[in-house]
């Protein structure tokens, strides 16, 4: 009766975001785009919504009303932040730093969020990557509210005593506008940005306005490990991309559909960006027997059909400052690697590389979307009239947000993972593996000697945090692949992975939001 009643009722129509982004190819407003994914989601999901009992009013007209209400709620970016400074510079000269810190969602605390440095950041960029943050945290069931941060420089044009100025200037003046704390806004790296960064927010917090808070050192993640930080934290955004491919190449169902065989081997990979994210879902797809043949860098391309070594190029990488002229592949001179035929194409660089404008030359069966935004709104459309499948950003790049919770937990509980159970689970091995022989020789008489095969005898010792962090993260990226199959074939959405996630993503905030109800109004 209740769904009968709601779907008589005249669903709201997508606001403008969607239909603009759609239309303007790879000019797109990258906040529009977030919004317009948000807005396809909402409109499927608000019978659904309705139809839940516990969802406040006494007809459905009251219920979609309360349900329209939330959601206008969770759309919209709660807090902005500008913020100027002056930089000293190592020659005399003073210069205007500009920053940004948005905070998208404060429905679960703390809000969590990159911060990048890079010359092109916006106030609009940070606003965008807030939103999809949050909707990415809700994904992956990670219980936090959505934020980023941008400084508008180019780091390589600074000292790094000039970078540390400014990243502990901008640490100061987020901290005196409550932009940064462990229990209110916890940033990480991003563009730009490495642990070294980190390190220097945390020890600038921890010597400012949390001089008498215990868990300071929580106020960032991606540290170093001897200032807080956890391992296999610098891997986590690449081992996660790995990890939400290899979800999707494993279903039959969706290879089928695009045409591919099911699993990793011999998959052939075209990776555009080779920084942390780009190398570390090289490495992880190459240890599972995929043929990366072809990497795009800012400068340069090169190919190599037969496949490329990704240690080899990394060192080459460390020793060059480029890849261009690696000599184990071939410099590429056609039109773009992106368009070159693979079975999985991976933007790992920036947002809108595939749009209107280029979206019918992608030969790739599948668009595994490392960096945020990489596909714009219309090229999506073409992709599922294309039998492409791509596997959307606020899944897949998931797992540093996912390690970075890990992180903040162990700051929370002032002991790193695996201490406290180390030497109980060796022993409690050791103790099992002479029962099976005590038990063995008393039913058969004589000496037998029980052994450990070579996958147990590693794990004999006891998890380490590393192996801890890899198992969280590869329960998490299946559970949350999981999730978004099921909603997808709820909903009928067919290859449209990227709606079924924001479906997910809204109806968890929508749940904590219904719970929680609405603070002073």
């Amino acid at each position: 009766m209740m769904l009968r009643l709601a779907k008589n009722i005249c669903l709201r129509q997508p606001r403008a975001a969607l239909s603009s982004a759609a239309s303007h190819g790879d000019d797109t407003n990258f906040y529009e785009m977030v919004q317009g994914y948000f807005d396809k989601a909402a409109k499927l999901i608000e019978v659904e919504l309705v139809n839940d009992p516990k969802v406040q009013g006494a007809t459905p007209e009251e219920k979609l009303q309360n349900v329209r209400g939330i959601l206008d709620i969770i759309r919209p970016c709660n807090h902005v932040l500008q913020v100027s400074f002056p930089l000293l510079r190592d020659n005399g000269s003073i210069e205007m730093i500009t920053g940004y810190r948005a905070q998208h969602s404060e429905h679960r605390r703390p809000c969590k969020g990159g911060i990048r440095y890079s010359e092109l950041v916006d106030l609009e960029e940070v606003r965008a990557l807030a939103s999809l943050m949050t909707f990415k945290c809700s994904v992956v069931d990670v219980p936090f509210g959505g934020a980023k941060a941008g400084v508008k420089i180019n780091p390589k044009k600074y000292s790094v005593g000039e970078l540390e100025k400014i990243t502990r200037r901008f640490t100061v003046e987020l901290a005196k506008k409550g932009f940064i704390g462990p229990g209110v806004d916890v940033p990480a790296p991003d563009m730009g940005t490495s642990e070294r960064e980190m390190s220097w927010i945390a020890d600038t917090y921890a010597h400012s306005v949390g001089h008498q808070d215990i868990n300071a050192m929580a106020c960032v993640t991606g540290k170093p490990i001897k200032m807080g930080g956890i391992h296999g934290r610098t891997s986590a955004t690449g081992r996660g991309v790995f990890h939400g491919i290899e979800n999707f190449a494993n279903e039959a169902s969706y290879m089928t559909a695009i045409k591919c065989n099911p699993g990793m081997k011999n998959k052939r990979v075209i990776i555009q960006g080779f920084g942390n994210v780009g190398l570390h879902s090289m490495r992880y797809l190459h240890r599972w027997g995929c043929k990366v043949i072809g990497i795009q860098e800012i400068d340069c391309a090169i190919y190599e059909p037969s496949g490329i070594d990704p240690k080899e190029l990394e060192t080459y990488q460390i020793e060059n400052g480029t890849i261009k002229g690696f000599p184990k592949a071939s410099e590429y001179d056609g039109e773009s690697l992106l368009f070159e035929d693979c079975d999985i194409l991976i933007p790992a660089a920036t947002e809108k590389v595939l749009n209107a404008s280029n979206a019918h030359k992608v030969k790739a069966k599948i668009i595994a979307e490392a960096a945020n935004g990489p596909v714009t709104p219309e090229a999506d459309e073409i992709f599922v009239d294309k039998k492409i499948l791509v596997i959307p950003d606020l899944y897949l790049n998931a797992g540093g947000v996912t390690v970075s919770y890990f992180e903040w937990l162990k700051n929370l509980n002032h002991v790193s993972y695996g201490r406290l159970t180390f030497k109980y689970e060796r022993e409690s091995n050791y103790h099992l593996l002479n029962s099976v022989q005590e038990s063995l020789e008393k039913k058969f008489g004589g000496r037998i000697e029980v052994r450990p095969n070579d996958e147990f005898f590693q794990r004999m010792a006891g998890a380490s945090e590393k192996d801890i962090v890899h198992s969280g993260l590869s329960y998490t990226m299946e559970r949350s692949a999981r999730q978004i199959m099921r909603t997808g074939m709820k909903y009928n959405l067919g290859l449209d992975l990227r709606t079924a996630a924001y479906i997910n993503a809204i109806e968890k905030i929508f749940q904590v939001y219904q719970a929680a109800g609405l603070t002073f109004t």
